[in-house]
């Protein structure tokens, strides 16, 4: 590709910081470096028209764990890694709020719900319950989660389900425009349509081949995540996670996000709307990948869950399908490193990017 001088001079040329992966780790990286360094020339690098992966195509949960997710982490971690999960990631939502405020994200604090098909699940989630409270104590000074009847009326599931009191939600699309403006206003470039292909660390500066040019950048942010493996090679791997969301209901009484099958399933209210998404343990493999395409299998499974158990007496017309791509590995910690002198990396969000994002971005950019 032939840049004019115009284009070399403005975009490409001393290029102090490059962020690749335009997404909510990304831009909360280039908010923290122009806080850090205001006069630096920050250029993010975006594959697609817009944030690639899942930053904008999220449920928009504001979660930190269901108790089913808890009470599971706390037969592989050891209760200080669970208790360090948890406040990370209610860190990193109070993080969220404060950078971009609630009006601005449409954050609400309408509880989650966890429900059950699963009545030994249920009952070991119940005995669990008060370990729970107890280790999360410090970081919530009250219970967080308590048992209820099934006040919404769902069907074929157990008749209590778990409350979790500090649970919320947000607009995604709110959320990512915000932040973009945001950043965009403190002077940071955002190219969007352009691939990294391979990045070359002369101790120097940084070399930058794309799919249309290459350049160099003094230091370089990958904040790719379920994307990674094309350019690092890190424990990262591609999960796929298909969303459906129906048209308009009259009357709709559901509010809150909900939690069924170990949080395989989740669903929520948005503009008198349910959202709803998952299904990727119908079979993991299919879903271990970066192909942005949606399966019958789960697509059906979504619509049979809506109208067998979530509004079983209500017609249901499906408006809008779609998927998006997380990053997850063998552990739920993210993988935030130097990858050489010049070169950092923020991945690895574990489907949690609207929980840890903003503190993630935040961590890479203080690698330096």
């Amino acid at each position: 590709m032939e840049l004019s001088y115009w284009e070399i001079k403005e975009w490409f040329n001393n290029v102090d910081y490059t962020i690749v992966g335009g997404g909510i780790v990304g831009l909360n990286c280039a908010l923290q470096l122009k806080k850090r360094f205001p006069e630096s020339n920050v250029l993010i690098l975006e594959k697609g028209i817009l944030p690639h992966g899942a930053s904008t195509k999220n449920a928009g949960f504001a979660c930190f764990g269901s108790i089913s997710e808890l009470v599971d982490d706390l037969e592989n971690h050891t209760e200080e890694e669970v208790l360090s999960l948890v406040k990370k990631r209610w860190n990193g939502l109070q993080l969220l709020r404060k950078n971009l405020g609630d009006k601005n994200i449409d954050f609400q604090q309408n509880k989650g719900f966890e429900l059950f098909q699963d009545k030994e699940l249920l009952e070991l989630c119940l005995d669990k319950k008060q370990q729970v409270n107890q280790l999360l104590s410090s970081v919530f000074h009250a219970p967080v989660f308590y048992e209820s009847k099934n006040d919404f009326n769902f069907k074929n599931i157990e008749s209590r389900y778990i409350v979790n009191t500090f649970e919320g939600q947000i607009d995604t699309g709110k959320m990512m425009q915000h932040l973009i403006t945001k950043v965009q206003a403190l002077g940071v470039k955002i190219l969007n349509n352009i691939t990294v292909k391979d990045i070359q660390d002369d101790n120097g500066f940084v070399h930058i081949n794309t799919n249309l040019l290459s350049f160099k950048s003094n230091k370089v942010f990958i904040a790719t995540n379920g994307f990674s493996k094309a350019i690092l090679n890190e424990e990262v791997k591609p999960a796929r996670a298909q969303v459906l969301i129906t048209k308009p209901i009259k009357n709709l009484h559901i509010k809150g996000t909900f939690h069924l099958d170990r949080g395989y399933y989740y669903f929520r209210n948005i503009d008198n709307r349910i959202l709803f998404g998952g299904g990727r343990n119908l079979d993991f493999d299919a879903e271990e990948t970066t192909e942005f395409s949606l399966t019958n299998l789960v697509q059906n499974k979504l619509e049979e869950i809506l109208k067998t158990t979530i509004l079983p007496d209500t017609d249901i017309e499906i408006e809008h399908r779609w998927c998006g791509i997380m990053g997850i590995g063998n552990q739920k910690k993210s993988i935030v490193k130097p990858i050489s002198n010049n070169v950092f990396c923020g991945i690895r969000l574990g489907g949690m990017g609207v929980a840890i994002g903003s503190l993630i971005g935040e961590e890479l950019a203080d690698l330096i």
